[in-house]
């Protein structure tokens, strides 16, 4: 399945698996090296944490590496967004609570709910995406059903940080 992000999800995840490559990897492998020499492995727990250590970092490279090979750069500047897209920012109308919310919609590794950044997978994108101004969605989320009318649509620049 291919993964929507922006060229800022993109370059900060590439960044994080060179780092991870270049840097955490031989670190790590120095440590368990420093460790093994202390002695006996199975009472050893510099050489364990060092171990534990190298298994989290070699999973993570193993899913940036995935992340990035299924990767699709996406400049939400250059579409229209009269329809919910991935990049819109979206105003929307609580129905039960008149209160006014607004989400942009990015990629699963840019998603930061609490800046109103929502991952394009999030049930709440899903129900938007392709909606139109004046439609309403209805919504299953963490806290209960919620409808929402669009209040807007537009491209916005997206501040990540």
């Amino acid at each position: 399945m291919k993964e929507p992000m922006t060229k800022h999800g993109y370059e900060k995840l590439s960044k994080e698996l060179e780092y991870l490559k270049t840097v955490a990897r031989p670190e790590v492998a120095k440590e368990i090296d420093a460790a093994r020499e202390l002695g006996d492995l199975k009472e050893n727990a510099e050489y364990h944490a060092a171990k534990e250590k190298q298994s989290h970092i070699e999973r993570r490279i193993a899913e940036l590496s995935d992340i990035l090979s299924r990767a699709v750069v996406v400049d939400p500047s250059q579409h229209a967004h009269n329809r919910v897209a991935f990049g819109s920012t979206v105003y929307l109308v609580d129905l039960d609570s008149d209160e006014e919310v607004k989400y942009t919609i990015v990629g699963a590794p840019e998603a930061d709910p609490s800046k109103g950044l929502i991952s394009y997978h999030s049930p709440l994108a899903k129900a938007l995406i392709g909606k139109e101004v004046g439609d309403e969605v209805e919504v299953n989320l963490p806290g209960g059903e919620k409808a929402y009318e669009i209040e807007k649509i537009c491209y916005e620049d997206i501040c990540f940080s």
